[in-house]
């Protein structure tokens, strides 16, 4: 037995094999680790195709830069990144993830964006126990079922709590107020308008219209033209960038002109609303209100930001036709950044099931994040970032108006 132990081990390393590389994870060998994920690169989200990109500029940098250890990389292994257009369709999502997962053999899917696309994806990456990391989608779902999919979590703040957020300050500040509500008809659109209608608790009410529209439907104009008729004078729009633009245009053109708008979070960006301004709506995107819990490429006072200085020498380097103000591309910097934390605390050999353990009890700053807002998870608490702060758009600058709000939610 030892003469055939001697041998097996004489042709491993005649073979270039170690006893680390013969049991590697999938996606990992001594010099990569392969990951992926699907993404809306055209059709009616390609807003947030940027968000790949500024991924991928993040992994280069990391790929380039020598670690605390003096090694390239994570522990001398490259992060390959394969991502591929699904369109914002969740069937052609489905086809990505199995050509991710059953031909590019990825060691995890990671930032896949959109709510629709994820609840497509989740049941087959959970059957194959592949981490399904930083869904790019804020719906409570992926927080909160952590039992039923246990390779699947988030990252952003999710849609309920944003929603409760908005309700909560409407509910203060102007409670006697009419609102109108437009929101993308999905489990997207109805858990932010949940959690909005939580918020405004007895003044829930208040909704005086509200109307949904399909990603498929060319233009929002019958919806916005159904909630001006209401005379309300705070709209809350629950949209994806393309129909967030168009209704603030066409609230424009029909002549109305809401004092207050909630525009949440996946669409309030300076990039969205410098482009929708011009585009028609003029000075009205001046009336947003949203809620931030990164810090905002596009505001004057993070220029002089440790973190910020990095993100735009990344950008110029790794991405230098990419708008560097784009808070979408932020948000894929700081997500890269993320998976690269995680991977770091795995070691030498990481594994799926390692991956998974760090994401669901960690605790650790991001520094793309606003102050405080740390990336935390643990038993009753699977949402890494919890924390948000309101903020009002004036001449292409989000100001905030009220302190780091944060909340937790069990699973």
């Amino acid at each position: 037995m030892r003469r055939v132990m001697l041998i097996a081990l004489a042709l491993a390393a005649a073979l270039g094999v170690t006893a680390s590389t013969a049991t590697a994870e999938t996606g990992v060998t001594p010099k990569t680790v392969t990951i992926g994920a699907s993404f809306p690169l055209t059709g009616p989200a390609s807003g947030y195709s940027v968000i790949p990109v500024a991924m991928k500029a993040y992994f280069s940098y990391i790929n380039a830069r020598k670690g605390p250890d003096g090694k390239r990389g994570v522990g001398g292994r490259q992060i390959v990144f394969k991502y591929y257009d699904d369109g914002y369709n969740p069937a052609n999502s489905v086809q990505v993830v199995r050509r991710l997962v059953e031909q590019d053999n990825v060691f995890a899917v990671v930032g896949a964006l959109g709510t629709e696309v994820n609840l497509a994806i989740r049941p087959y990456l959970n059957s194959k126990k592949v981490p399904h990391l930083f869904t790019a989608t804020g719906a409570t779902t992926f927080g909160k079922d952590t039992k039923t999919y246990p390779w699947t979590i988030g990252w952003l703040p999710n849609y309920q709590f944003e929603g409760r957020v908005y309700g909560q300050a409407i509910a203060r500040n102007s409670p006697n107020a009419k609102i109108a509500v437009l929101y993308q008809n999905d489990d997207y659109g109805k858990d932010l308008v949940s959690g909005l209608e939580a918020g405004l608790g007895a003044k829930a009410s208040n909704i005086v219209g509200k109307e949904g529209y399909e990603v498929t439907a060319s233009d929002v104009r019958s919806q916005i033209a159904k909630l001006k008729a209401t005379g309300a004078s705070i709209f809350v729009i629950v949209a994806t960038p393309k129909f967030a633009g168009q209704a603030y245009v066409f609230a424009r053109v029909l002549g109305w002109n809401p004092p207050v708008i909630y525009t949440n979070s996946v669409s309030a960006t300076d990039t969205i609303l410098t482009a929708t301004s011009t585009g028609g709506a003029g000075t009205l995107v001046n009336n947003t209100f949203s809620v931030q819990y990164a810090k905002d490429p596009a505001n004057p006072k993070w220029d002089n930001d440790e973190a910020m200085k990095l993100y735009r020498q990344v950008m110029a380097k790794y991405a230098p036709t990419a708008r560097v103000t784009d808070a979408f591309s932020l948000y894929g910097v700081a997500t890269a950044h993320a998976f690269v934390q995680l991977l770091t605390k795995l070691g030498a050999n990481p594994t799926r099931a390692g991956l998974m353990k760090a994401v669901r009890s960690w605790k650790e700053a991001n520094p793309f994040l606003l102050p405080g807002n740390l990336q935390k998870t643990g038993p009753g608490d699977q949402f890494p970032v919890g924390c948000v702060q309101i903020a009002k758009y004036t001449n292409g600058v989000f100001a905030p108006v009220s302190a780091l709000k944060c909340e937790t939610i069990g699973t």
